[in-house]
C-alpha cells in the first residue's frame, strides 16, 4: 500500500503503526519521524498540491480537518477520486479512535489495540495522580502571541490539562481555538503560561517578552516565573505523542505527585509500565 500523509498528526499515526516504510509523500510540515524528511513534500497542509499527490499514485491519502481550511483538500480528493480518509481528532478519545480506525483499513488493527490500550492505561494512571492534587493551577497556552490564539474547551489541551493536574484558563470558551487578546489574558491572571507557538521552534521564542506587555508584570505566571517553553510538536498536533507532552506537562505542574519525564515516549513497549518516582 502507497500512503500520502496531508498532516504531521497523521504521519505520526503512521509511525505508532511501524507504517513509515509505506509513506510515498508527506504534507511540508511533517518532521517525524526524521526518516519522512527524505519523502517527496506535496506542500504545506492549507496548499497542497494535489498534482504531486496524484502524480504519487496513492492507495491512501490521509487527509486532515484539524486547521481551518483544510476542507478544499478534501473536496479536491473528491473530485479526483482518490481513495482517502479524513480525521479531525479533538480529544484523546478522538486520536485513538482514529488510530484505530488506520489500523484496520492497513492491517495493523492489533497494534492500533495495543498503542491505544497503553494510552488508555497511561490516562487512568494520571486521572489516579490527579487526584493527590490539592490545587489546580490554571494554565494559559499561547498557541500564537498576536492576534492572541489559545484552545477553548473542546480542544484536547483541555483534557490533557486535567489530567496533568491543571485547568485550561480559557476551558470556558466553547469552541476548540480561541482568538483572545493580551488584556483578557491579563484578567485571567493565570498560575502558568506554557509558550506552544505553531510552527515556531522553541529557540525561537523569547519568554523575556512577555515582561513587556501591556500590565503582564503582575501576572501571577510572571511574578512567580511559572512560563514554560514548550515543544509544539508535543501539544498542538493531535497524535499519540501528546501523552509524551502530557507526562512533560504533568511532571512540571506536580513533580512531588506525579512521574518525572524522562523524555522517552510513554507508548513505546519499554516506556509503557510507569510508576511513581
Amino acid at each position: 500500500m502507497k500512503i500520502v500523509s496531508l498532516c504531521p498528526s497523521n504521519t505520526e499515526l503512521l509511525h505508532y503503526l511501524d507504517l513509515i516504510p509505506q509513506l510515498v509523500g508527506v504534507d511540508d510540515f511533517s518532521d517525524f519521524p526524521e526518516t519522512v524528511n527524505a519523502l517527496p513534500r506535496v506542500g504545506p497542509d492549507l496548499s497542497i498540491d494535489m498534482d504531486v499527490v496524484t502524480s504519487l499514485q496513492p492507495d491512501l491519502v490521509l487527509a486532515s480537518l484539524s486547521v481551518p481550511g483544510m476542507e478544499k483538500n478534501v473536496a479536491e480528493l473528491n473530485k479526483r477520486r482518490i481513495p482517502h480518509v479524513v480525521y479531525n481528532p479533538q480529544t484523546f478519545e478522538d486520536i485513538l479512535n482514529d488510530l484505530l480506525d488506520l489500523g484496520a483499513r492497513t492491517g495493523k488493527l492489533d497494534q492500533a489495540n495495543t498503542i491505544a490500550a497503553r494510552a488508555r492505561k497511561l490516562m487512568g494512571e494520571y486521572k489516579s495522580f490527579a487526584s493527590h492534587v490539592s490545587h489546580r493551577p490554571s494554565l494559559y497556552f499561547e498557541w500564537w502571541p498576536k492576534p492572541v490564539f489559545t484552545p477553548g474547551q473542546k480542544n484536547w489541551l483541555t483534557e490533557l490539562s486535567v489530567l496533568a493536574g491543571g485547568r485550561n484558563a480559557f476551558a470556558d470558551k466553547q469552541t476548540e481555538s480561541f482568538q483572545s487578546d493580551w488584556e483578557e489574558v491579563r484578567l485571567k491572571n493565570p498560575d502558568h503560561i506554557c509558550m506552544v507557538w505553531v510552527g515556531v521552534q522553541t529557540s525561537k521564542m523569547k519568554p523575556e517578552l512577555l515582561y513587556k506587555r501591556p500590565g503582564w508584570n503582575e501576572l501571577k505566571a510572571l511574578v512567580q516565573r511559572n512560563i514554560h517553553v514548550l515543544d509544539e510538536n508535543l501539544f498542538c498536533r493531535p497524535s499519540p505523542r501528546l501523552f509524551k507532552g502530557l507526562v512533560k506537562l504533568a511532571a512540571l505542574l506536580h513533580p512531588d505527585i506525579f512521574p518525572s519525564y524522562d523524555e522517552q515516549d510513554p507508548l513505546t513497549e519499554r516506556n509503557a509500565v510507569r510508576g511513581r518516582t
